[in-house]
């Protein structure tokens, strides 16, 4: 016995959510580490690594604003979890890369630094999932609205 469509995208839809919440979950655990950790180091000891503290500071509001736009992901949010991910995946190979070639600019490290490798280099796979989840996730929300009948112009 074979499923109807809808039901394959609702069940498609239900899988995605799963993997979402997992995603939005540590988002907010990253988010939350990186600001407080940037934080703390800003206000402690800015001056022995003012790039790397900076830049784990910019990383700790990405997360926060990815984690938001990944919640909502509807209309606008959906553009700027995008725009965030893209952002996110960039920082995380430049500065990753950076920190390996030109070491002296981070005296200490940060979110970002060696790939995320001082949080076991989930800065670096996370964003790949969340752009993976986004795409997915916006493929069965069209299919379930072309079998429907309906279009919903915020996908």
């Amino acid at each position: 016995m074979s499923s109807s469509a809808p039901q394959q995208a609702a069940q498609r839809a239900d899988r995605l959510s799963g993997l979402g919440r997992v995603l939005i979950t540590v988002y907010v655990v990253l988010a939350l580490a990186a600001t407080f950790r940037s934080l703390y180091q800003i206000i402690a000891k800015f001056d022995e690594a003012p790039l790397a503290y900076s830049l784990s500071a910019v990383s700790g509001l990405v997360y926060i604003v990815a984690t938001i736009a990944l919640i909502k992901r509807r209309g606008v949010w959906r553009g700027i979890a995008w725009g965030a991910l893209i952002f996110e995946l960039c920082g995380v190979v430049i500065v990753g890369t950076l920190s390996l070639v030109v070491p002296q600019f981070f005296a200490h490290p940060s979110v970002w630094s060696q790939f995320g490798s001082g949080y076991v280099f989930i800065p670096l796979v996370l964003p790949v999932l969340g752009l993976i989840w986004l795409k997915r996730d916006g493929d069965a929300a069209r299919a379930a609205a072309e079998t429907s009948g309906e279009h919903d112009a915020s996908i």
